[in-house]
């Protein structure tokens, strides 16, 4: 260890951009071993490790750093999964310079150890050599949960209930399981082969899959509730931020999820009734969240003759992962900072150009952001045959949508829970990652799931321990 002032750091090797362009291929190499040990060596197994600090799992990053550098793969790969459902994911996917890498005390005059991409090494060795397998609990439980989403939260809850031998049924409203990590993440930094084998983990681990099943259509939520013993609702959320702009009714003015959907199910083979595709029009993407980055790049994918994206602060306050940034720009993306719609013009009912507002930056804000002020008179025009609306997301209407007016949420939308618990006011119903937290990384949904499984458990025990007390109480009244 400790080789951080003599070894460079060194990530895997990228493809080059104008061969990943014409693709949706993921775009890194893969780490021989040699090459992963020798950039675990890096790590300076420091006292208080902040990459663990600033992980949403608090994944044990130094412990399986230490025992890759040594060769000890599969005890990494080990201590790796203990914390982590799915850590070939968070390798692929993670925003690592906003979390563990952005924290790494070797990261000033040396650069971070390359946690993420050493993860992901971990892990597919792992695969490689058959020491991912389907685990069976030690004994199995009669009560039975069933799980409302498919997506990282849903899936990370069902494995740790699984574990302690729950019967567990997850439904959801789409053909395949996997949430945005199936529909709304791109291959190019995630392969839906990748997401499919965990699906295939879990089901063989004897987690039930109920797909196609839409919830308050095809099974009511009352019925539900009299099936299970406990309910999560892990829905996430999936409705597009509204922009608030002259012309938005023109068309070709598309929800950045409505287009990433598509391109992910035509990755996937699916046939679509009205295929989207960006061939020869020029795009303009507005947002800076990792969703934009997703966007920008699917769109030149697709042979778009321009990719532009519009972002109202400046590069250093942008919400998304500045690795994304830098891949987008390697690609061909324009960016144009301090930028923001004012209004979209159109021909023949649909969009052909953005009025452009150039913004300032004003200082910070009460939330420590800066805040941003429009430039007065130097607006400016550019064409457009396809913009989307990259902003982030926003919760549905779970109470209608469910046909459970009981349900109660926050005033932003999102599911209320009691803190700690991940309880809703409905006895036995829980609640856990976007649709409770709002949009955010699949990490923070895979913890959040992890969370809510174990207080499902401490809550169905603690049921089961009055119950045998009652039991008791009763043959001793009887007596």
């Amino acid at each position: 260890m400790l080789k951080f002032n003599v070894t460079p750091q060194a990530y895997p090797e990228k493809r080059k951009p104008e061969k990943r362009a014409e693709d949706f291929n993921e775009i890194y190499m893969e780490y021989a071993v040699q090459k992963a040990e020798e950039q675990a060596n890096r790590c300076s197994q420091c006292g208080i490790p902040f990459c663990q600090v600033h992980c949403p799992l608090q994944n044990n990053i130094p412990d399986w750093l230490k025992l890759t550098a040594e060769n000890r793969l599969q005890e990494a790969y080990e201590i790796s999964s203990a914390t982590n459902t799915f850590p070939e994911i968070c390798g692929r996917i993670c925003p690592q310079d906003r979390l563990c890498e952005g924290n790494c005390v070797v990261n000033k005059g040396f650069g971070a150890v390359t946690i993420g991409s050493i993860e992901k090494f971990i892990t597919e060795n792992a695969w490689e050599q058959g020491w991912v397998k389907p685990f069976a609990p030690k004994s199995e439980r009669k009560e039975s949960i069933g799980i409302i989403g498919a997506g990282p939260a849903g899936m990370a809850a069902a494995e740790m209930l699984r574990r302690q031998g729950y019967k567990v049924t997850i439904y959801d409203r789409y053909n395949r399981a996997g949430g945005l990590m199936i529909y709304g993440i791109p291959n190019f930094k995630l392969e839906k082969w990748v997401v499919e084998r965990r699906t295939e983990w879990l089901k063989s681990s004897g987690v039930k899959f109920n797909l196609n099943c839409d919830i308050g259509k095809d099974i009511s939520f009352k019925e539900l509730q009299s099936k299970h013993d406990a309910i999560l609702i892990a829905t996430g959320v999936y409705k597009a931020r509204t922009l608030e702009t002259t012309g938005m009714e023109l068309d070709n003015i598309i929800p950045a999820l409505q287009f990433l959907i598509a391109s992910n199910k035509i990755g996937l083979g699916d046939k679509l009734k009205e295929p989207m595709s960006m061939g020869g029009k020029h795009v303009v993407v507005v947002g800076g969240g990792d969703t934009a980055m997703d966007c920008v790049r699917t769109a030149i994918r697709q042979d778009a003759s321009s990719v532009t994206c519009l972002y109202r602060r400046d590069r250093d306050n942008m919400p998304g992962s500045r690795r994304e940034v830098n891949h987008a720009e390697e690609e061909g993306v324009k960016f144009v900072w301090l930028s923001a719609p004012k209004a979209f013009k159109g021909k023949a009912g649909k969009v052909s150009e953005v009025l452009v507002q150039r913004m300032r930056l004003n200082g910070k804000d009460a939330n420590g952001r800066e805040s941003i002020v429009p430039v007065e008179g130097e607006d400016y025009a550019i064409s457009a045959d396809i913009v989307i609306n990259a902003l982030g997301f926003e919760p549905e209407d779970l109470p209608a949508l469910f046909n459970e007016p009981r349900l109660k949420l926050n005033n932003n939308g999102t599911v209320k829970v009691t803190p700690g618990t991940f309880e809703t006011n409905i006895e036995g119903v829980f609640a856990a990652g976007d649709i409770v937290r709002g949009a955010s990384l699949v990490v923070w949904g895979i913890a959040d799931g992890r969370s809510a499984a174990q207080a499902i458990i401490s809550s169905l025990q603690s049921k089961a321990a009055i119950a045998q007390t009652q039991k008791q109480e009763g043959r001793r009244a009887r007596m």
